[in-house]
């Protein structure tokens, strides 16, 4: 029997049982475990999500293929409740910096998109009775901030699913990016507050927001646009209205529904608004990948840590996936380039077509140097 497979070797080049053991240290978390550890708990969820596998007990024969120790599935459960799942969450963060660390400094700041946006998935309520959402259904909810550039998520808040969007979403704006996000995001005061902090925002406002004393700004209309008005003015009512003028596009989407944002960006056209405001659905094409492709809808356990340690190495899936994925197709001939789908299908079975065998392994050979390089010299 197979004790190890390509996705295997991945994670523990780009997550190394080291990174484990130094977060633990400073969460004051002791693993005594000798049989199933924590490191291998990651590889474990991680192989979860890339197989799609349906649960502790069906992993059970499919973890020993991918070379980890044989135990029963009742080891798994108990482990992934009993590791705190801010190890995971630190571990997402720490993958997130590696990968993105060489992308980000070719990237044209602040013009770059950070798309921001939640996710919930729901679940009976006697299945996860801490996160009790509507009714019969329990729910919890990822918000996530992604850049539209990589196609990478670079901050996650966990929640339960009855968290309001608005709040968590001030967390996490960046002003080293256009900040993008729908209704759910568009406070008023919140619009004065990102201009005095100098973040850029394109926010969909609501369909009831008043716009006060308008002033139509002269910019000379384009031909095939779909913008209606591009104008400034005040929001709100007089009971809760905001302090400055804003600049407000109203256009159409694909479908003619009208749609308004609220922005502060004043070197851009009202067509490169829209634009921008229709770049969001990336975050949404994410959600839908993780859920179809990594089994995200479908949770093991019932505790908080093992709930979110799942997810988060669901994400982490995400990001080893799309970047070596990214980074390897450069190196590829176009005839023999495949979509990510397909890319991600081989790398489950072991079956990555020759080409790509090369330059997969000319990225990570990369990553290693670079990653040595970086290493403090001893004595």
């Amino acid at each position: 029997m197979k004790k190890s497979t390509t996705f295997t070797n991945l994670v523990q080049i780009l997550l190394k049982e080291e990174d484990v053991i130094s977060i633990l240290k400073e969460l004051n978390y002791k693993d005594t475990a000798r049989k199933f550890t924590a490191h291998q708990l990651l590889v474990f969820f991680m192989h979860a999500a890339l197989g799609q596998w349906g649960g502790y007990r069906s992993g059970v024969v499919k973890a020993e293929i991918c070379g980890l120790q044989t135990v029963c599935f009742s080891t798994f459960s108990s482990k992934a409740s009993e590791v705190p799942y801010e190890l995971f969450k630190r571990l997402f963060h720490l993958l997130i910096s590696r990968c993105n660390r060489a992308t980000k400094r070719q990237l044209h700041i602040p013009n770059d998109l950070l798309l921001v946006d939640s996710t919930t998935i729901t679940v009976g309520k006697t299945r996860l009775p801490w996160a009790l959402f509507h009714g019969e259904r329990a729910g919890i909810k990822l918000h996530v901030a992604f850049a539209a550039a990589t196609e990478q998520p670079v901050q996650v808040i966990e929640t339960i699913g009855t968290v309001h969007d608005g709040p968590i979403g001030e967390k996490l704006a960046d002003k080293d990016y256009i900040l993008v996000n729908d209704r759910a995001y568009g406070k008023i005061k919140r619009f004065d507050q990102y201009v005095a902090e100098k973040q850029y925002f394109v926010t969909r406002i609501k369909e009831n927001v008043t716009l006060v004393n308008p002033h139509s700004l002269q910019n000379r209309k384009v031909e095939t646009s779909n913008v209606i008005r591009d104008i400034t003015c005040y929001l709100g009512t007089p009971q809760c209205q905001s302090e400055l003028r804003h600049r407000v596009v109203i256009f159409q989407d694909n479908n003619g529904n009208e749609i308004r944002v609220a922005t502060n960006l004043v070197h851009l056209s009202a067509e490169e608004i829209a634009d921008t405001y229709k770049a969001r659905w990336g975050i949404e094409v994410f959600f839908r990948w993780i859920k179809q492709n990594l089994n995200v809808p479908v949770l093991f356990g019932t505790t908080m840590n093992a709930v979110f340690n799942q997810l988060f190495a669901a994400l982490m899936t995400y990001v080893i996936l799309k970047w070596l994925y990214d980074h390897s197709k450069s190196f590829v001939i176009l005839c023999k380039r495949m979509p990510l789908i397909r890319f991600t299908e081989q790398i489950q079975h072991d079956q990555l077509q020759i080409e790509w065998i090369i330059a997969t392994t000319k990225v990570l050979e990369k990553h290693v140097y670079l990653s040595n390089l970086k290493k403090p010299v001893s004595g």
